[in-house]
């Protein structure tokens, strides 16, 4: 029985291939204002969900766990930091 022309290379058949590697450097930009957020994930049937909201210091981001956290006694929050980055492309190599 002839082999279906759709059939692929034969087993056996070995390629060899090379991939470049693309460097970068990674930069926070100056013009924008890195956030902090926090979640509150305390619970057994579900998480408490109280957040922070988007602040711009990491210093009001404690302070508000430590609020949530004196009022509610809760103990386990979800933190988050964002900030705006630029890539800077390298060269191939």
């Amino acid at each position: 029985m002839p082999d279906s022309p759709n059939a692929g290379p034969p087993v056996g058949n070995r390629g060899r291939y090379r991939f470049r590697e693309y460097h970068v450097t990674i930069v926070a930009d100056s013009l924008a204002l890195p956030t902090y957020q926090a979640v509150c994930v305390t619970g057994e049937d579900s998480n408490c969900g109280a957040t922070s909201g988007a602040l711009l210091a990491p210093d009001e981001l404690t302070h508000w766990i430590a609020e949530h956290c004196a009022q509610s006694g809760h103990e386990l929050y979800e933190q988050t930091h964002r900030a705006v980055v630029r890539a800077e492309p390298g060269a191939w190599q």
